[in-house]
């Protein structure tokens, strides 16, 4: 008998006379590109000459796909440039770290910012409100300075808010609103122990905490806030704010020059207090245009904070 008589062993034969020599032009082709970056031009096959890739071997698995690990993102707060701008005290460069105005609120919203400090009255993100005390509760800006054309005697306000209140009421008055003043502005722990304590004296306490920051409450003692009265020509009280020319303005225009207006109509369940058209707050340009473009109303849901409608 043959060395080759069995027909499976004949086929077996036929098959690697024509694979064993394929795979070897392969494994050359292969070799000729790792050793030298491509195969010599001499050597290399035609344009019109195909390569017979052999089929795998009958009974032969797939060879499995090796998995790609996914590098998960780094956190806001464990970026160098975060950390950087926060130990600077730059607010500016933190939001811009965290890749605008946008980015910044919803990682704070989302609860993935937990080195953005919002009970620190030294950033102008701060919220104070009945369930969110000043930490120190007794906190007085570093430096205060009064408006250059908008101000009462005795009123001040943190320097950039002072510049930020000009830019504001220059702007409504050469817009055709008319003249704004600063009627209320930093107020110490002090003396909102005193003008606390007057509401309660004549509304009772839950009357005065419809309209009044118990001490250390209060967004007046964080030299971020103010209280403004239009003026034509003699400046009127709060009270009158509501339904002026200056109102209607600030209502539209604020964010424009970092401000919001705290205290909207139907947000008393947010915000504990009724609605106050002449409380504006300083936020900074940046997120006040956030804070616009995204029809927010109180700063409560801006950053994804619950209700603190009382104490």
């Amino acid at each position: 008998m043959s060395a080759v008589t069995s027909p499976i062993a004949q086929h077996r034969a036929r098959r690697r006379g024509k694979v064993l020599p394929a795979l070897a032009l392969a494994a050359v082709a292969v070799a000729g590109i790792v050793a030298g970056g491509a195969v010599a031009a001499g050597d290399a096959p035609s344009r019109s000459a195909a390569i017979a890739v052999p089929p795998a071997p009958s009974g032969v698995a797939d060879l499995p796909v090796p998995a790609i690990a996914q590098v998960e993102a780094a956190e806001p707060c464990a970026d160098p440039a975060v950390t950087v701008a926060l130990a600077a005290g730059d607010a500016g460069a933190v939001i811009a770290a965290f890749g605008g105005a946008g980015a910044f609120r919803a990682h704070i919203a989302g609860g993935a910012a937990p080195c953005v400090p919002l009970d620190d009255a030294r950033w102008p993100w701060v919220v104070v409100n009945k369930q969110r005390p000043l930490v120190p509760t007794d906190f007085r800006p570093a430096a205060l300075d009064a408006p250059a054309d908008t101000v009462a005697a005795n009123r001040v306000l943190t320097p950039e808010v002072a510049s930020a209140l000009d830019a504001l009421a220059q702007a409504a008055a050469a817009e055709g609103a008319g003249r704004i003043a600063l009627d209320s502005g930093f107020r110490s722990y002090q003396t909102q122990v005193v003008a606390y304590g007057s509401q309660v004296a004549a509304r009772g306490t839950e009357g005065a905490d419809e309209v009044s920051a118990r001490p250390g409450h209060s967004e007046h003692q964080t030299g971020l806030a103010a209280d403004v009265v239009a003026c034509d020509p003699g400046c009127g009280t709060l009270g009158g704010f509501g339904g002026t020319p200056q109102a209607e303005w600030v209502a539209a225009n604020a964010w424009r020059f970092g401000w919001i207006v705290r205290y909207e109509p139907g947000a008393t369940g947010t915000t504990g207090y009724v609605a106050e058209p002449w409380h504006l707050r300083y936020v900074g340009v940046e997120l006040a245009a956030a804070y616009h473009k995204g029809g927010f109303h109180t700063l409560e849901e801006f950053f994804g904070l619950p209700p603190a409608a009382t104490y």
